[in-house]
């Protein structure tokens, strides 16, 4: 069943709940697909389904954790050396291990949401201080932007369109 965000909810809730919402499109897009299928590149920048998750667990625990001062434990990139890295996956680099790092991903996201407030203050990448709430605006836009792109890259596939399960 499609999560959806309450009608009268609080704001945090909310936030959390649109996050979570397009979350589960993103895995909803990798459903009956094989190995190969999911990581064909689809366009000339290479961007395959698997390479699009790979990239959202990387940004869930740069903007939840590094932003907070959490651990973000061994991630399976190293952007200083190449910037695109989360983008790709490695040859040696499983479907299990991407969606592995990714599930590790949100429990350690959902974890630092669960544990601050939205008025809570952490420092961005690039220095400037956020708020919780920023961070969630944020990945909830991402989230659902690259979400979007493996909706077109789906349906290059196989011809599969929409954003969840409607059965």
């Amino acid at each position: 069943m499609t999560k959806r965000v309450p009608f009268q909810g609080a704001e945090k809730e909310s936030l959390f709940a649109a996050l979570d919402r397009h979350r589960e499109a993103v895995l909803w897009k990798l459903e009956g697909l094989d190995d190969e299928q999911l990581r064909r590149p689809m366009t000339a920048s290479g961007t395959s389904l698997l390479g699009l998750v790979k990239h959202l667990g990387g940004a869930e625990l740069g903007w939840f954790c590094r932003t907070f001062g959490r651990a973000t434990g061994p991630l399976p990139f190293d952007l200083d050396e190449d910037e695109q890295s989360d983008l790709r996956v490695r040859p040696d680099e499983s479907t299990a291990d991407v969606l592995t790092f990714y599930a590790r991903a949100r429990a350690s996201a959902d974890q630092v949401i669960e544990e601050l407030a939205l008025d809570d203050l952490g420092r961005a990448w690039f220095g400037d201080e956020v708020s919780l709430r920023w961070v969630l605006i944020h990945m909830a836009t991402e989230t659902a932007r690259h979400a979007g792109h493996m909706d077109i890259v789906r349906e290059l596939i196989d011809g599969r369109t929409g954003d969840h399960n409607r059965g």
